[in-house]
């Protein structure tokens, strides 16, 4: 909007002999007489308009109004240049430049906002509701009934609150009479507001009323509210010019299929487009971790993102500790400790919140480990069938585990039982815990126990005799999600093909699910959909467990059957990286470090547990079996060729 104009025989001039010239900007390059002011006019810093064009006396410099042609502010420009000022304008004022401001308003005729809405900004902040009622109808405008009685609403709850809080029950409760309840409130809201009044202290009320107070930021959510029923060109939404600014950012990041840096790191800049460098992403295997004496078949870092847990094939689960990443060079590496007393292999681990104890599954039998001392501290069997997952619940107050016996069941952090669900529809393969706690989402498939395939991969036998063809199970696998609290199924979906694992988005609105053959699919969890398919991996018969990378987890990783790892971008479904450096079989799990951005692990039927980080490293550390009876850590220089040369340590 343009301030006004001034008639001459009212506005600040100059002579035009003593005017200075004005450049580009419109910003005088000297300075004019102080006499051209006239008497009983103020020189603090507000700045007087004398026309277009016309030079103005500001704290002894001369600042002219500019007139400049077109609405665009450049050519062929589509921002419009009184929109563009008015943003500039206020974002001088947030940043503490008020002359600054006041000199562009005077130079440019935009002023940032009307009378009637700074007015109405001073009423709210200090507290004064009726003169600020009185100017919201000229701001909402009368066409706008609905958005102006919610706007006075708004005013009248805060007023009613800050008098509770000022324990003015009697103003308060006129408010509450003669302005609230003619709104025609429903009941349950005005009973709401009249349960205030039972509060004995303001504390109590700011607690209830979920309301930081007076001196709080009460006022300024107020106004922020507001901002909603006030058309923008009149009131401008707070901070227009640093939102821009974000959706700019994270449209880029959308745009940066390597993006993988923190929300807010200094490396972002203004100046430039984002775009993160490849090479810092990670795709070299830094670290070979061969301890296990066959298949591993799962890998899980603990929460400080210190120790990485292995299970294997071999009847045991490794913890190993992975030491600093300053120096890779001397990162101490080695297995902190071996949980052995497993009769059967180990399919799936999990670590407490905590970090201080490890669930293993090995067939029926649940164990918990104490990880600082690496001993058992208790054996559950309360499954019938393989366990096929554990998940800690996100609140740390126990876990649940899933099996191939239908049964899900809760523990607390001790491992006593709490409960379990009704026999589950599905032979459960994996189930995951939204982060808010609040949905159980579990995969798995609707056989009759026990399935097992033939030698040729074609047909699965049942309990009950004869054979069934693979395809015979079509639309016989499900995902299937529960209310955690009440148990109560939310959704379920029928899916084609063999369900392996599931993972969560930190977000809660997304599963990635395994999805054989050949594809790992994320679902919408609200409503329902299948949102992307991630193609290229190989997966027939095998177990194979992805995961979300990254930061933002804006990254799906998964193993494959044919010895590599697999990453794509999310958001695009794009493949980004295909990593081999496996030996032969199926790579079984991966897991993304949860603090350190740029590693992740993953372990396979080569026995093998490889951690991978940006190339190039310096060096590549492994571990081998004889290091883990003691005798010693094995270091190895990473060769331009691939070939290791190793030292011994001891």
């Amino acid at each position: 909007m343009r301030l006004p104009e001034h008639d001459s025989t009212d506005s600040l001039s100059a002579s035009p002999d003593s005017a200075a010239t004005l450049g580009p900007a419109g910003v005088s390059n000297g300075a004019g007489p102080s006499n051209g002011l006239k008497k009983g006019l103020a020189t603090n810093g507000a700045t007087a308009l004398a026309g277009n064009g016309a030079a103005v006396a500001k704290r002894g410099k001369l600042v002219a109004r500019v007139d400049l042609q077109g609405k665009p502010l450049y050519s062929g420009s589509y921002v419009d240049r009184e929109e563009y000022i008015r943003l500039v304008v206020q974002s001088l004022r947030d940043a503490g430049y008020e002359e600054s401001a006041t000199t562009l308003e005077s130079e440019s005729g935009y002023a940032m906002e009307t009378p009637d809405v700074s007015d109405f900004r001073q009423f709210v902040m200090e507290g004064s509701w009726t003169k600020a009622e009185s100017v919201l109808t000229r701001l909402v405008g009368s066409g706008d009934e609905a958005g102006l009685w919610d706007a006075r609403f708004l005013i009248c709850q805060q007023k009613y609150l800050e008098l509770l809080e000022a324990k003015k029950v009697s103003a308060a409760l006129n408010v509450l009479r003669n302005e609230i309840r003619p709104m025609g409130l429903e009941p349950e809201r005005l009973h709401l507001l009249s349960s205030y009044l039972m509060c004995e202290h303001p504390d109590d009320l700011r607690e209830r009323a979920q309301w930081d107070g007076t001196l709080g930021t009460s006022r300024q959510r107020l106004l922020a509210e507001i901002h909603r029923f006030v058309p923008s060109s009149l009131m401008i939404p707070p901070q227009r010019i640093v939102s821009l600014l974000e959706q700019s950012r994270s449209w880029q990041q959308s745009r940066c299929l390597y993006h993988n840096s923190p929300a807010y790191s200094l490396g972002y800049s203004l100046y430039t487009d984002h775009q993160c460098d490849k090479d810092a992403f990670p795709s070299v295997n830094t670290l070979k971790l061969q301890a296990h004496s066959d298949e591993v078949w799962g890998v899980a870092w603990s929460h400080d993102g210190r120790y990485l847990a292995s299970a294997s094939k071999d009847q045991t689960a490794i913890i190993w500790m992975i030491g600093p990443q300053s120096d890779p060079n001397l990162r101490d590496v080695r297995p902190h400790h071996i949980l052995r007393d497993h009769p059967f292999p180990v399919s799936c681990i999990a670590w407490s919140l905590d970090d201080s104890v490890l669930l293993t599954g090995s067939e029926a039998q649940i164990r918990l480990w104490n990880t600082r001392t690496g001993l058992c501290i208790r054996l559950l069997e309360e499954h019938s069938e393989t366990v096929t997952s554990l998940e800690w619940l996100p609140d740390g107050s126990g876990f649940v585990s899933g099996g191939l016996d239908r049964q899900i069941i809760r523990w607390d952090a001790a491992g006593g039982k709490i409960d379990s669900w009704d026999e589950a529809a599905v032979r459960v393969t994996d189930l995951a815990v939204t982060p808010d706690c609040r949905r159980l989402v579990v995969v798995g498939l609707i056989g009759v126990p026990p399935l097992e395939p033939s030698r040729d991969g074609r047909t699965v036998s049942g309990s009950g005799g004869g054979n069934m063809t693979l395809e015979d199970l079509v639309d016989q696998h499900k995902m299937i999600v529960y209310d955690l609290i009440t148990q109560e199924e939310e959704m379920t979906l029928s899916l084609e093909g063999d369900l392996s694992s599931v993972k969560i988005s930190s977000d809660c609105q997304f599963a990635l699910i395994n999805h054989a053959p050949n594809e790992i699919h994320l679902y919408d969890l609200i409503s329902g959909r299948l949102t992307r398919k991630f193609t290229g991996q190989q997966q027939g018969h095998h177990i194979i467990r992805s995961c979300f990378g990254g930061v933002d987890g804006n990254f799906v990783v998964s193993g494959s059957e044919d010895g590599k790892v697999y990453l794509w971008h999310r958001d695009t479904g794009a493949l980004l990286e295909v990593l081999p450096g496996h030996g032969p079989g199926s790579v079984n799990a991966v897991a993304w470090n949860p603090t350190r951005e740029r590693m992740f692990a993953s372990c396979s039927d080569d026995c093998m547990v490889y951690v991978w980080e940006p190339p190039p490293p310096p060096r590549i550390e492994e571990l081998s079996q004889e290091d883990v009876k003691g005798k010693g850590k094995t270091r190895q220089l990473w060769e331009g060729d691939g070939v290791a040369s190793s030292s011994r340590i001891h």
